[in-house]
């Protein structure tokens, strides 16, 4: 029997929009259950001084067109490149942190990574929240206010350190087992880990 696999994610990351656009289909196809987790992944790579994209113009535009390849074999659209790095980065994070203490963080992640790469609006600014938070029936005012609180900042800072204690040091990733599989590229891989507990025929 499969073991539950934990999703970490942070809406900062790029790759990611391969993984939260498929996740649910996935689930329901190869019968397993994925426990999302927020976290903010920024505080990690600066503690580790890893900086993967900034600067690097060659790895940046390789970066945008294995994504777009990825997203075409996976029947999703991607308009690239996107906006990049996410210049509200907290904002984005708290409202995440919101949803998912409320119930609704999971369809909000959604509408936010189809708003990103299908209509190039970035993830924390106007008029993304807005857009994304509407479809999840949300509130606008209200939310922002709740995320402008500090318990928001805190759940992030508490999710993040949760994600350090597994090891996680990137998004997406995925635990189960005690096993770690970073890469949307390794989510098939984590599914059969949670079956048997290895990968070996």
């Amino acid at each position: 029997m499969a073991e539950p696999i934990e999703f970490w994610f942070s809406v900062a990351s790029t790759y990611t929009y391969l993984s939260v656009l498929r996740i649910a289909d996935v689930a329901r196809r190869e019968g397993v259950t994925f426990i999302w987790r927020p976290f903010g992944v920024r505080a990690i790579m600066k503690e580790q001084n890893n900086i993967p994209f900034l600067g690097k113009p060659v790895k940046t535009a390789y970066m945008w067109r294995d994504i777009e390849r990825r997203a075409a074999r996976l029947g999703l659209r991607a308009r690239v490149p996107a906006p990049y790095p996410l210049t509200a980065y907290d904002t984005a994070h708290h409202v995440v942190m919101v949803g998912f203490a409320e119930g609704w963080g999971e369809d909000y992640v959604r509408d936010t990574y189809r708003l990103w790469f299908g209509e190039g609006l970035e993830p924390g600014t106007e008029p993304s929240l807005s857009t994304a938070l509407r479809a999840v029936g949300q509130d606008v005012t209200r939310v922002l206010a709740k995320a402008a609180e500090p318990a928001a900042a805190e759940a992030l800072a508490a999710a993040t350190d949760a994600a350090k204690a597994r090891g996680v040091f990137g998004s997406p990733s995925f635990v189960t087992r005690g096993e770690l599989f970073w890469g949307d590229d390794r989510m098939q891989d984590a599914i059969e880990w949670s079956r048997r507990g290895t990968l070996a025929v």
